[in-house]
């Protein structure tokens, strides 16, 4: 029976799993097992969130997916305050080092500020930004 390619923007979450884990299961083959953690620091105010970092470690390095601060908490240091604890919590974990992502030129600089060095760049990402890749060793 011949295999079908479909393309669909509305992926049965059931289909998702079975990709994820069988690209799971290969790397686990191939270079063991990620042990991949959760990792996210709130900044809150009682109940409300003003911002946060979100993000994961596995293979020995923090991966940053999102960091996001609300437009008054903007400016003040959290964002270097985030990663820091994220880096900290990282080492305990056994990480190595830790990467991140932005098209945002004031997120650039502020990751420039804390380390991290661009180790690759894709321009018009979105069109007229560069999405600058950032890495950061630890000591």
């Amino acid at each position: 029976m011949p295999l079908d390619l479909i393309i669909t923007e509305t992926p049965d979450p059931a289909d998702l799993e079975t990709i994820g884990k069988g690209l799971t299961g290969f790397n686990e083959h191939d270079v063991g097992p990620a042990n991949r953690r959760a990792l996210a620091v709130i900044l809150r105010d009682g109940e409300t969130v003003h911002g946060g970092l979100s993000g994961y470690t596995a293979w020995g390095w923090l991966y940053v997916q999102w960091l996001w601060l609300a437009e008054g908490q903007r400016g003040q240091g959290y964002a270097a305050q985030m990663l820091a604890l994220a880096e900290t919590e990282a080492r305990i974990r056994g990480c190595h080092g830790a990467y991140i992502d932005t098209f945002n030129p004031t997120a650039l600089r502020v990751y420039r500020q804390a380390g991290y060095e661009v180790f690759g760049e894709l321009p018009d990402f979105p069109e007229g930004r560069t999405r600058s890749f950032l890495a950061k060793r630890f000591p």
